[in-house]
């Protein structure tokens, strides 16, 4: 959940939870930077949703081999976003692009799976070094190429989902009674959020629970959902990007979710984005 105020998370949190509670809770916030649609000259433009990528030559527009190319979601200058309030080691410069099969070719009967390795091929980060000669790229005639929209970015706290190991971590199972089960408090966590969420670090916002066990189950090879590791694995991820269905772009993915890409924080520090692993829900 994200706030457009910057102190509305701990303000909601400490005028209604237990003090202890509260203290606890805002402990395991983490700044975001949250991305949102350029309205005039209003905050610098730190990328796009949308358009045409700009690639090095000789780097092939991805594709996922068996089903076809992936189409590009968008793309982000790491120098100009305000990156030293993240936690997360984002690199200085370059330019990071995500691309994704969204289904266009198949009208979506081979989703990405974080459960399939077969389908990890569908969805991509390409990092560009600052400095390497880039030209713009024409799409495959195949695919529809989705409205630009420039981007700004702006730091938010966020925090983690009821679900999420790290809650489950410093307060056990969540009874309904529990303070942050509270029905007023979460309906006021909600009512916090507005528009697309489209982000850069921090806590994911999912749609169905948290993504971190996803993405862990599936690295793991499957194992049964109570296998302790997943949890244990799940703490090893990070958000690295969430990009919402966004009405200005004409990107929806499915009925209205959000497509996330995580990385080990060492793989984000050695730029190993190969290792990006991806997942994705909807209502």
């Amino acid at each position: 959940m994200t706030q457009h105020n910057a102190d509305a998370l701990h303000t909601l949190a400490h005028e209604s939870l237990p003090e202890e509670i509260a203290e606890r809770w805002t402990g395991l916030f983490r700044t975001s930077l949250r991305l949102a649609k350029a309205e005039g000259d209003e905050g610098r433009v730190v990328g796009r949703l949308g358009g045409l990528p700009e690639l090095p030559e000789g780097v092939k527009w991805p594709v996922w081999e068996s089903e076809g190319p992936l189409s590009f979601v968008a793309a982000v200058d790491c120098a100009a976003l305000p990156s030293g309030a993240l936690d997360i080691p984002l690199p200085p410069d370059g330019t990071l692009s995500f691309f994704y099969f969204d289904g266009q070719l198949d009208e979506g009967l081979n989703p990405v799976d974080p459960a399939d390795p077969d389908t990890w091929a569908g969805a991509q980060v390409l990092y560009t070094p600052a400095g390497v000669p880039v030209t713009l790229r024409e799409a495959p005639e195949v695919l529809q190429p989705y409205a630009e929209i420039p981007l700004t970015a702006s730091p938010e706290a966020t925090a983690p989902d009821l679900e999420h190991p790290l809650v489950q971590r410093e307060f056990g199972p969540l009874p309904d009674t529990h303070p942050l089960r509270d029905e007023e408090f979460e309906e006021a966590m909600w009512d916090l959020a507005e528009g697309a969420e489209h982000r850069i670090g921090g806590h994911a916002d999912p749609v169905q629970g948290p993504v971190e066990p996803e993405v862990a189950h599936g690295v793991l090879g499957n194992p049964p959902w109570d296998d302790p590791r997943i949890e244990e694995e799940a703490l090893n991820w990070v958000l690295l990007a969430q990009f919402d269905s966004d009405d200005d772009t004409d990107m929806m993915w499915g009925d209205g979710g959000a497509l996330y890409w995580l990385i080990r924080r060492e793989d984000l520090a050695e730029r190993r984005f190969d290792r990006a692993r991806f997942t994705w829900q909807c209502g």
